[in-house]
This record gives structure tokens, sequence and C-alpha cells, in this order.
């Protein structure tokens, strides 16, 4: 299936702009110390007690609001690629997304070995930066400027 460029960037500031709203909603909670609405069932009912746990904070703040940061950051470059299709842009994406994706597999860990509780927002994020991660890659490769020879 061939995807062109444009399309692939629009898929990444859909996919970061999921993530933003997914952030926003668990740092409002983890702010207003409200409870998640997450009641669907299936073990992945477990989101107040990953909200609650002492993994959701770093440094004193709550982890959403880290993610909240890290989506904007990649939707900021995703909208700078759309019309200024440099290496550096595109090497920027790949590396944050890459990061993104190991820091989820880290939070899944914690959430599946530690916590023993599953939050579907959590899965959600953690989706999303997978998906920003698959789509980043393409771009890395099919469409990145090469490096002009001397």
């Amino acid at each position: 299936m061939f995807m062109n460029r444009t399309l692939l960037v629009v898929l990444l500031v859909v996919l970061s702009l999921f993530g933003i709203v997914d952030s926003w909603y668990l740092y409002q909670s983890a702010v207003t110390d409200t409870a998640l609405t997450c009641d669907i069932g299936a073990g992945l009912d477990g989101c107040n007690i990953v909200a609650q746990s002492p993994y959701s904070q770093f440094m004193g703040l709550p982890l959403a609001l880290y993610g909240i940061g890290f989506f904007s950051l990649l939707f900021m470059l995703s909208m700078a690629l759309l019309v200024l299709p440099v290496r550096l842009l595109y090497r920027a994406i790949y590396i944050l997304s890459l990061l993104g994706a190991v820091a989820s597999v880290v939070f899944l860990f914690i959430q599946f070995a530690l916590i023993k509780a599953i939050c579907i927002y959590c899965i959600a994020s953690a989706g999303i930066v997978f998906g920003m991660y698959v789509v980043s890659r393409v771009l890395w490769k099919r469409f990145t400027p090469s490096v002009p020879s001397l």
C-alpha cells in the first residue's frame, strides 16, 4: 500500500493530537483529584489504581504532564514537517517517537509487573506512541532528503 509523504505527516499530526487529549484527561484527573472513567471491564478497569500509584509521578509532577509536553512537541515538529521537509525534522521526530516507544514499554512493564493493574488510557497512549514510531520510521526511510555529497 502506497502512502504519500503528506498523508503520513498528517497522520502524525492526528496521532499527536490524540496523545495530547489522552494526556490532558489524565493530567486533569490528577490535578483535580477526580476519578478516571474506566469501568469497561475485561481487566482494563485499573485506571485509578495506576493513576494513584507512586509510579504515576516523576519529580513531583504527574507523568501525564510530561505526556502533554511530549505529544505537543511531536505535534509542533509534525506541523513544521508539513511545510519544511528537512532532514533534521525527520530525524527529530523519529528519535523522539523511538524514545517515547521505549518509555511506553517501561510504563507498560510497571503497570503489568509492579502495579498489577491496567489503565486503558495508558494503553491508548502507548498505542499512539507506537503508531507514531511506525509512521516516523516509514517517513525516515522513504522520504528523508539525502545528505548532499561534497
